[in-house]
């Protein structure tokens, strides 16, 4: 028969549970306003995305009116989301 570590296992629920917990989502809005390659500065500049992800981010917000850019706590995606809609764009987080 084999053992199971409770405490290895508590550990692992715990990590899912917190992970699930502070884990947001910055929505980049699409508003029909801002040029194709100012959104794909803007989120190489702010969310440190490459090109190549900011431009299919774009793309996907272009044709589908939203598009998740960022995952993360808050304390990381609230300032990104801040530095966005300081450049005009709109952005939520979900």
């Amino acid at each position: 028969m084999l053992g199971i570590d409770k405490t290895h296992t508590d550990k692992e629920e715990s990590d899912v549970i917190s992970d699930l917990l502070n884990r947001n989502t910055l929505m980049l809005i699409n508003d029909d306003f801002h040029t194709f390659d100012f959104v794909v500065d803007a989120l190489v500049d702010v969310c440190r995305h490459d090109p190549d992800q900011a431009e299919q981010c774009a793309y996907i917000t272009h044709y589908k009116g939203k598009c998740d850019v960022k995952k993360g706590d808050m304390s990381t995606i609230k300032p990104m989301r801040d530095r966005l809609a300081e450049k005009g764009l709109k952005v939520n987080i979900v």
